[in-house]
């Protein structure tokens, strides 16, 4: 009689084998993929940081039974997601574009999640948000996330927005918000903030505008705080710049675009290399906020400082965007780093503001300079005088020589 476990021996080792020799081929690729890291300049900390989660990769590959042309699909991927409790793998995604370019494998792994079709009131509002509010691809997909949370839950409990209750509201958030840390609460309370005011001044949808009851518990007692800097607050923050590494030239290059011509944290970003006119001292704007392009004379000390800064500071790069990252793989700064390098820039000098406060300053200066509320307008890219009649809340010299004690 013949025994049937020997007859199956071969093949299983066969398969260890095969098995085997995967683990050793996604071995070997990591420790590429991490020299290639180290050879353009990725950060220790980063590359320590990757390796922990390829480690757990290989981990994976060594404990399941899957193939090298199944290891990297998006099926394999949401697997070892689901069992090492991760909702993001950016060391496994840069691994998975790595060989691709390497021709390992046929395709790598897609960043974006599949789209997910929201009723047409929500789309509105994203469409809002990228053209009147001049939000980021990374601002949009945050708000959809919400949206997307928000509208499953009032689909599951059969509540219809015109009928919206502040109880319906915070029973969504405190459920939707549970998982999250108290960064990401406020940003995405933000975002549902403004979608119910949408609903309510921009669609009348809504019969009360419900967004201000959408708050956590310390922001009820909080105070605010005056949204401008006062002169010696202003000469405090110059003095407190200095220039002695790339990091502090191109700091100061961004303070004097923020304070000098109020341009807003994107607008900074989004400049390029060919809208800068040295020779006539030019700034030309091609995307702003609603669309609303436009050149505007730049100050002599904000032309010598960001000359200091291509000069001097800026890595070379393909890249034609003006501002850059310090660290190689150099890439155009986002919106976001624009904003915290000038406030980390005041909080070097003991100034509690923001970066934003700058261009709230610079609408001060102009009205006080004898500007027209229509010309602030154009020089601050508004699509609507309402909203630089915001800017403007604050009196000018007189009110601040009597409230402040200042002279001028």
């Amino acid at each position: 009689m013949t025994d049937t476990t020997d007859q199956k021996r071969p093949s299983e080792k066969l398969g260890t084998h095969y098995h085997n020799c995967v683990y050793q081929l996604l071995k070997q690729a990591i420790a590429d993929y991490l020299q290639w890291m180290k050879s353009v300049g990725y950060t220790r900390n980063t590359r320590k940081n990757y390796q922990a989660q390829l480690n757990q990769f290989l981990c994976f590959s060594k404990n399941t039974t899957i193939s090298w042309q199944q290891l990297f699909t998006s099926n394999s991927l949401e697997y070892f997601k689901k069992i090492t409790e991760q909702s993001s793998v950016p060391a496994i995604n840069g691994l998975s574009r790595y060989l691709f370019c390497k021709g390992k494998i046929p395709k790598p792994f897609s960043n974006r999640p599949p789209p997910i079709d929201l009723p047409k009131i929500y789309e509105d509002y994203l469409s809002y948000q990228q053209t009147h509010r001049q939000a980021t691809a990374r601002q949009i997909s945050i708000i959809k996330r919400v949206l997307v949370a928000f509208d499953q839950y009032l689909q599951s409990h059969k509540i219809d927005l015109g009928s919206l209750k502040i109880e319906q509201v915070d029973a969504f958030m405190a459920q939707f918000l549970a998982p999250f840390a108290a960064g990401s609460c406020r940003i995405y309370r933000c975002n549902l903030r403004g979608f119910l005011t949408y609903l309510y001044h921009e669609r009348n949808i809504i019969k009360r505008n419900l967004a201000p009851f959408v708050v956590s518990r310390r922001e009820y007692a909080q105070a605010k705080p005056p949204n401008f800097l006062r002169h010696q607050e202003i000469r405090k923050l110059f003095a407190g710049l200095t220039i002695g590494n790339v990091s502090d030239i191109r700091t100061y290059a961004l303070v004097q675009l923020a304070y000098t011509m109020g341009l807003r944290h994107k607008e900074i970003s989004q400049i390029r290399l060919n809208d800068i006119s040295f020779s006539t001292q030019q700034l030309t704007l091609a995307e702003r906020k609603g669309t609303n392009p436009i050149e505007l004379p730049m100050p002599e000390h904000t032309v010598k400082a960001i000359a200091a800064y291509v000069i001097g500071a800026r890595p070379q790069s393909e890249h034609r965007r003006v501002f850059l990252t310090l660290h190689p793989p150099f890439r155009p700064m986002r919106s976001g780093t624009v904003g915290y390098h000038i406030t980390k820039a005041m909080r070097k000098v003991g100034l509690l503001s923001t970066a934003y406060w700058l261009r709230h300053t610079y609408a001060q200066n102009l009205l006080e300079a004898g500007a027209s509320i229509f010309e602030i307008k154009e020089m601050l890219g508004h699509d609507k005088i309402e909203s630089t009649k915001n800017y403007l809340r604050i009196h000018i010299q007189l009110m601040r020589k009597v409230l402040f004690d200042e002279t001028f």
